[in-house]
C-alpha cells in the first residue's frame, strides 16, 4: 500500500510565490523547470489524456513531418507510427506522455 505525501501550506505558498516570480520575469524559465514532483505532489502533474489516431496524424501533418522524420522525433519505428494513426494501437507509456506534449505546446517542444 502506497500512501499519499501531502504537500505542506508552506511548499504551496513557496510554488506559488515562484510561479508569480517566474510570470513577472523575476525568475527564469529553467530555475522554474527545476521545481520537482516531490514538491508539486502527483496531484499537480497534467493527466494524460488518450489520443485518437485522427489527433496524432493531425499533429504530424501540422508540423509537416512524414511519418518517418514522426516517428524519429518520438523514437519509435514507422510501422508504429502508422499503426497509431489507423487506430490499429492505442499509445501508452512514454509515446502517449510524448504525444499529449505535442498537442498541448506543439513539436517544437521535443525538437
Amino acid at each position: 500500500m502506497t500512501t499519499k505525501k501531502k504537500v505542506s501550506p508552506l511548499t504551496k505558498v513557496l510554488l506559488e510565490t515562484a510561479g508569480d516570480m517566474r510570470g513577472s520575469g523575476l525568475m527564469d524559465e529553467a530555475s522554474y523547470d527545476k521545481i520537482t514532483v516531490r514538491h508539486l505532489g502527483e496531484t499537480d502533474l497534467p493527466a494524460l489524456q488518450p489520443i485518437s489516431g485522427a489527433q496524432i496524424k493531425a499533429m504530424r501533418e501540422r508540423a509537416r513531418l512524414s511519418q518517418a522524420v514522426f516517428a524519429r522525433y518520438l523514437n519509435l519505428t514507422v510501422g508504429y507510427v502508422s499503426q497509431l494513426e489507423r487506430g490499429a494501437k492505442q499509445p501508452t507509456g512514454a509515446a502517449l506522455a510524448l504525444l499529449n506534449l505535442i498537442e498541448r505546446k506543439g513539436i517544437d517542444a521535443i525538437r
